[in-house]
């Protein structure tokens, strides 16, 4: 079976954002397939590539996945509009690639919504050819709840689009039981969709019992002792982190200087909570630069605690699958989270860490100062935390249910046969020349 599978923000682990796709990717070629992976340039991640691009785009292949860069830089600092453009052009560019590539499956993936784009467009080019769309956020109703679109035409659009996509595809795969039931809701058909969340990847992350913290390896100015709590991921309006900052503060008037709390990552809203946590003399809070993957998992050798941390908006509840909260469970760390919803509810049912409610900076800290005094609790957590990750969220399952999906829509004779003797369409969307060979070093470099 040749997949043509678009994402957006497609990552190797050489980037400092999720690896799903390439994780799919990787899974689909050991099951025989072949995957031309069409992509952006995120700001954080990192396709492989490495060739200059010609015309706009770069073209070759990564551990054995066939790569076309469309070379549209993209970062969370841009305003909405000048996001919302490079998503529209990245649609475009994406319909051009997918008349000309050959595949029997195209499957995209969100965010952004406009990922749908493509299989909508080969619905009417290319009617055979099947579509599957997995859906990572909720559009637009997110956006809606958070009031980052207020817009009613804008967000008419946006609800036409999503309604396209889910009667254009021929399957779909949700990552949280709030996005599964609002795609079921607006599918009339009875069409195949599976929850299959974001995966832990038990390789990478170490458990409790094996982890052995290099001083060398962590960043300049990491704290040395106390109560090592870590926020990783994009330090968005989402993602509500003046909750941390509001702790810091209830800890500090505690005399409570032992906890530290520690944020990885980038997003627009970061040089405002630096410039928050200097104005107010919060020297518990430090802040780092993005880290890729591999190096991101020795620091977890050096954390006590992962903070999954989102806005109160009860669209979260139900409608995320954060990369965050199952690196943090992999690596054995209890996890405290400060919204409901169905993550909460399994961290309180697993006893691997503490759920408590939102905008309550008292709570929050009451919950770190009984972390940092019982260790023996915090250590029974990280243990538990781990054994959820291996019992229910091993990403190697994760991605061959997800493979399994995906072959359930082509039957195996015509699968084999397309994959033995490719039919020769055109690819004069991408330059002469412009293919190279990269390996980023495969489950290794994860």
């Amino acid at each position: 079976m040749r997949v043509l599978y678009f994402h957006q923000h497609f990552s190797t682990p050489l980037g400092s954002t999720g690896t799903r796709s390439y994780e799919v990717a990787r899974q689909l070629i050991r099951r025989g397939h072949q995957v031309t992976m069409v992509c952006g340039s995120g700001a954080l991640a990192d396709t492989g590539l490495t060739a200059e691009p010609r015309d706009g785009l770069r073209r070759g292949t990564v551990d054995g996945i066939d790569v076309i860069e469309i070379c549209l830089p993209y970062s969370n600092y841009d305003s909405l509009w000048k996001r919302s453009l490079t998503f529209f052009r990245f649609a475009w560019r994406s319909v051009r690639i997918a008349l000309r590539e050959p595949y029997d499956l195209l499957f995209a993936t969100s965010t952004p919504l406009t990922a749908g784009i493509p299989g909508i467009a080969m619905r009417v080019f290319k009617p055979r050819r099947k579509f599957v769309f997995e859906v990572r956020d909720l559009w637009p109703e997110l956006p809606r709840a958070m009031g980052v679109i207020r817009n009613p035409l804008v967000l008419l659009g946006m609800g036409v689009l999503e309604k396209l996509s889910y009667l254009a595809m021929h399957g779909g795969v949700a990552l949280s039981p709030g996005i599964l039931a609002g795609m079921r809701r607006r599918t009339a058909a009875r069409k195949p969709i599976e929850m299959i969340p974001n995966g832990a990847d038990l390789e990478l992350f170490r458990p409790p019992g094996e982890k052995h913290p290099n001083v060398s390896e962590l960043p300049p100015g990491f704290p040395g002792d106390g109560l090592r709590c870590v926020f990783t991921g994009a330090h968005g309006l989402a993602n509500g982190l003046d909750a941390v900052l509001d702790a810091a503060a209830e800890l500090l008037a505690r005399g409570r200087t032992d906890v530290h709390l520690i944020f990885i990552g980038d997003g627009k809203l970061k040089p405002q909570l630096a410039a928050r946590s200097r104005r107010e003399g919060l020297t518990n809070c430090r802040f780092f630069d993005p880290l890729p993957k591999k190096q991101l998992a020795h620091v977890m050798d050096a954390i006590d605690v992962g903070l999954m941390i989102l806005a109160n908006v009860p669209a979260f509840y139900y409608g995320t699958s954060p990369n965050k909260f199952f690196d943090y469970i992999a690596s054995g760390l209890p996890v405290l989270t400060n919204y409901p919803g169905w993550l909460a509810e399994m961290i309180q049912a697993e006893q691997c860490g503490v759920a408590v409610p939102p905008a309550d900076p008292v709570a929050f800290a009451d919950a770190l100062v009984r972390l940092a005094e019982d260790r023996d609790a915090l250590a029974g957590m990280g243990v538990r935390a781990r054994q959820l990750a291996e019992r229910e969220f091993d990403r190697e399952a994760l991605t061959h249910r997800l493979v399994d999906l995906l072959e359930r829509m082509i039957p195996t004779s015509a699968a084999t046969a397309s994959v033995a003797a490719p039919p020769a369409e055109s690819t004069a969307e991408l330059p002469a020349g412009a293919v190279v060979s990269q390996d980023v070093g495969g489950r290794s470099r994860r």
